[in-house]
């Protein structure tokens, strides 16, 4: 396992993350929970990414109950504020109040004293992003967290954010955590050259672009798999609009084609081809069970040559506009 510096901070972490998003208190018991985490821990992996709002606080709950089995300073704990998580009216979004009541809360489930990263989870265009930022700051300042940062959000605003965390005498901003794939290429043209300006690390999700390059859809299917994203989900708006197209299924089978030819698989060389972009400071593995997590590690073992990188270039080019363009 490789480790990245987030962005210019001075932590580090795994090239590759374990996402807790519909598998960690989901779909996983507490046993399945931890033998999944003891994988991950075995293969070198130090980045935990979960947030309040997955499963309404039950994947902050079941890490709470395996994290004890091992040790805190083996972990970089990042989890996120931003959902509903109750009736009341400050019971979401990104007031000073919902931070900090959110923060207190996850720390409770988790069972921490604090969180190596915080992170907005969504922008929230009904609080003044002074307020936020000044929020995440008292965090900060209060020990909860060691860094902070903000997820999904668009570069002018990162910027603006950093700008203003510099101005209240607060630490810059860590890292993002954004979407990013061989389909949606999107940050590579505003979002990922403002990182690299401002020295701020991605955690990028959605490698596989909810199973699409992992080559689970099949050309003229009339429907999906059992078990995969489209099939749980079959009405999921992301999927539906950014991945599940006739277009990028024969494309999927041309990546599981040259992945062969590496001797790897779609999923790993897609992990992989993420993985490689300077900016990017860790991918997540989004996995549902403990085959999966083992068949998406092998990604830590792929290079990938020139001539490949450019057929992939090729083969999914960067997009020329914004989603909703």
């Amino acid at each position: 396992m490789n480790y990245h510096r987030l962005g210019r901070s001075g932590l580090r972490v795994s090239c590759l993350g374990f996402g807790t998003h519909m598998n960690i208190g989901d779909t996983l018991d507490e046993r399945e929970s931890l033998a999944m985490l003891e994988a991950a821990h075995e293969a070198g992996i130090n980045l935990i990414d979960t947030a309040d709002s997955y499963t309404r606080g039950a994947a902050e709950a079941m890490l709470g109950k395996c994290l004890p089995h091992f040790r805190r300073s083996d972990w970089v704990i990042l989890t996120k504020v931003f959902g509903e998580m109750g009736p009341g009216p400050n019971d979401r979004g990104l007031s000073a109040k919902h931070i900090r009541e959110g923060c207190d809360a996850s720390l409770r489930r988790l069972g921490l004293d604090y969180v190596d990263i915080y992170m907005c989870h969504q922008l929230d265009p009904e609080v003044p992003i002074e307020e936020t930022v000044r929020a995440m700051g008292d965090v900060l300042r209060a020990g909860k967290a060691l860094y902070w940062g903000v997820s999904n959000w668009p570069a002018p605003l990162v910027v603006r954010a950093n700008a203003l965390a510099r101005s209240f005498d607060m630490p810059p901003m860590a890292a993002t955590e954004d979407r990013y794939n061989m389909i949606y290429r999107h940050p590579e043209s505003a979002l990922f050259p403002a990182l690299a300006e401002e020295g701020i690390g991605c955690v990028a999700f959605s490698p596989l672009a909810h199973g699409m390059l992992a080559g689970v859809y099949k050309p003229g299917q009339t429907a999906a798999p059992a078990g995969t994203r489209v099939a749980r989900e079959p009405d999921n708006k992301v999927t539906r609009s950014f991945y599940y197209h006739e277009e990028f299924k024969v494309k999927a089978q041309e990546l599981v084609r040259i992945a062969g030819q590496m001797g790897t698989t779609a999923a790993a060389l897609a992990t992989a081809w993420c993985v490689s972009h300077h900016v990017v400071s860790s991918v997540l593995l989004g996995a549902w069970n403990l085959e999966q997590l083992k068949e998406n590690l092998r990604a830590s073992d792929v290079t990938i040559p020139p001539d490949v990188a450019e057929r992939l270039d090729k083969l999914f080019p960067l997009p020329q506009a914004a989603p909703g363009a």
